[in-house]
C-alpha cells in the first residue's frame, strides 16, 4: 500500500473505531454518565488478595486433615490438585490445645502453583474422630 494510500486509511478508520463520546457533552460541566462495570467473581477477589482457589484449598484441608490424624507434631504431609497443578505441604505447628471444649491444633500450609508460592495458616479442631479444618487463611493476614 502506497504511504497517502496508508495515510488515508488511517484517517478515515480512526473516528470508526474506539468509544463514543456524546457531542453535546464535549464543554459541559455535568458529571460524567455512570457505566456498569463487569463485578469481579469471588475467584477474582480472592485471588486479588492473594487467596487460592477453592477448589485447590479443598485438597489442603484434606491433607492437614490427614496429617493431624496421624498425631505427629513434627511431620509434614504433601498435597496436590492434579486439575491446576497446584501443590504443597502440610505441617502442624503446635500441639493439640483446647479451644471451647474441642481439642484443636493450628498448622501451617505451602502453596505452590506456577512459579509462585504463598503460605497459608490454618487451624483445624477435632469433631468426633476426624480433623475439620476451621480456618485456612494466607499467612499473616487478619
Amino acid at each position: 500500500m502506497s504511504r497517502p494510500a496508508c495515510l488515508a486509511a488511517l484517517l478515515f478508520a480512526a473516528p470508526l473505531g474506539g468509544c463514543s463520546y456524546p457531542l453535546g457533552s464535549l464543554g459541559s460541566n455535568s458529571d460524567p454518565d455512570v457505566t456498569a462495570s463487569i463485578p469481579l467473581s469471588v475467584a477474582q477477589a480472592n485471588a486479588s488478595l492473594g487467596v487460592p482457589p477453592e477448589a485447590d484449598l479443598a485438597y489442603a484441608r484434606a491433607a492437614a486433615a490427614d496429617v493431624l490424624a496421624r498425631g505427629a507434631k513434627d511431620t509434614s504431609h504433601p498435597w496436590e490438585n492434579p486439575q491446576s497443578g497446584a501443590r504443597g505441604m502440610v505441617t502442624p505447628l503446635t500441639s493439640a490445645y483446647n479451644a471451647n471444649g474441642r481439642t484443636c491444633r493450628d498448622f501451617l500450609a505451602s502453596y505452590v502453583r506456577d512459579k509462585a508460592e504463598t503460605w497459608l495458616q490454618g487451624e483445624a479442631c477435632k469433631s468426633g474422630s476426624r480433623w475439620e479444618v476451621r480456618s485456612l487463611k494466607p499467612w499473616g493476614k487478619a
